[in-house]
């Protein structure tokens, strides 16, 4: 039942989908839920302002029709106000990107909120406080949404890395906008991504499924499977599944309550005619370490003290070819520990591969922190089809769950 509810699920999300592009903001206070949970430096610089300029076209957008943005984010898990999660740290990089010098407000609710969103004129950007040094935005207080609320003439929620969370600034605002109230083009651009890959006529999809735990990635695994032709599993999470089956691991990565689990996924993909593709081979090293020793051998075949931490090349090879037939290609986990450049190999040769198959017009969905993270990594960001900035609301979403911040504006 669950994995037949995403079709209905997509096509009513898109059918009912309020896009930045049904309102006229002229002469109108957009407030503006945007994800500007960006990397710092010690010196309070910002590292990598992807979700800053994510978030361009958006705010260029309602500043082009006349009106003034008012841009709501949270940065980081402050306990109360806490001076290195100040949004003051991020106001010269966002007026940067954005081309205009943005003004700030000390708090986003009171006085200092009231005195600068009123004082704001058309074609300017007031950048409010951190929602989080407020317990409330968390708590999904109505009260706090209400005082949020009332600093704006209409709602737009860009921020879809935190859709997947009931908060006072990503979905309970929503309420008060009934009538002003949309999608930004980046919360549009997602959904449509994820809706390309789920509900494709392309054919073969192919999903690629890998990182620590199966744990982590049942749901996704039951709800995709009879929307995709190939699940490739690799990393941590693949030991599960051979062991499951009588293989010896080693000392891999294992969860063994879940192999039961594991062997009902290996049942489901024979019922749904998906084909489930394991690494073959692994590169196995006797320690968690780029200085370990390291062997090629069988996946099912590693020695006691040795680990497998990345596909090895006959695995590597065997991906590729997937990966070359395919038409829709959903990435969501690397397939080794990337982060050692001695067990990244499988993971680059499965970019260069997606890049590839990108190149020849499969459409390529990369989804998931350390999936972006390798994207990043290893220079594959414009070499697929397009990059999803929410880790968590993406798999939530693969899931087959509806989203807060999305219902929120559906409603």
């Amino acid at each position: 039942r669950r994995h037949q509810f995403l079709l209905p699920l997509y096509s009513k999300i898109l059918k009912k989908m309020k896009t930045i592009n049904s309102i006229n903001f002229k002469d109108k206070k957009a407030l503006v839920r945007v994800d500007f949970n960006v990397p710092l430096d010690e010196n309070f610089k910002v590292t990598d302002a992807t979700r800053i300029e994510a978030a361009k076209p958006t705010i260029i957008k309602i500043l082009e029709d006349g009106g003034s943005v008012i841009l709501m984010t949270h940065l980081g898990r402050p306990k109360g106000v806490d001076e290195k999660f100040s949004l003051k740290h991020i106001i010269d990089k966002v007026s940067e990107i954005i081309g205009v010098q943005v003004k700030f407000a000390s708090d986003c609710i009171g006085e200092p909120a009231k005195t600068a969103a009123s004082a704001l004129e058309n074609g300017e950007i007031l950048l409010l406080e951190n929602v989080r040094f407020h317990k409330e935005e968390e708590a999904g207080d109505v009260d706090f949404a209400k005082q949020l609320a009332s600093l704006g003439d209409a709602y737009v929620n860009d921020a879809f890395g935190t859709a997947h969370r009931a908060h006072a600034s990503t979905t309970i605002i929503a309420q008060f906008f009934p009538g002003a109230k949309c999608f930004g083009y980046l919360m549009g651009k997602e959904i449509e991504a994820l809706n390309t890959v789920l509900n494709s006529d392309r054919k073969p999809v192919t999903a690629i499924i890998g990182g620590a735990k199966v744990s982590s990635k049942i749901d996704v695994m039951m709800n995709i499977m009879e929307k995709v032709d190939n699940i490739i599993i690799g990393g941590g999470m693949a030991y599960t599944f051979v062991k499951a089956q009588g293989g010896k691991i080693g000392d891999s990565i294992v969860e063994d309550d879940k192999m039961d689990v594991a062997l009902d996924i290996i049942k489901l993909a024979k019922k749904t005619n998906t084909r489930l593709h394991f690494p073959i081979d692994v590169v196995a090293a006797d320690a968690f370490s780029e200085e370990a020793k390291t062997q090629v051998c069988p996946i099912n075949e590693i020695p006691d003290g040795w680990m497998g931490l990345d596909s090895g090349p006959k695995s590597n090879v065997g991906f590729s070819f997937v990966v070359a037939d395919s038409k829709t290609i959903l990435w969501n986990g690397p397939v080794g520990v990337f982060e050692m450049d001695k067990f990244a190999k499988g993971t680059i040769e499965l970019g260069n591969a997606i890049a590839d198959a990108t190149e020849e017009g499969a459409f390529s969905l990369v989804g998931g922190g350390d999936s972006v993270a390798a994207v990043k990594k290893f220079g594959f960001e414009d070499k697929v089809s397009y990059v999803s900035t929410g880790g968590g609301a993406m798999l939530e979403m693969l899931e087959g769950k509806t989203l807060p911040g999305i219902q929120a504006i559906l409603d």
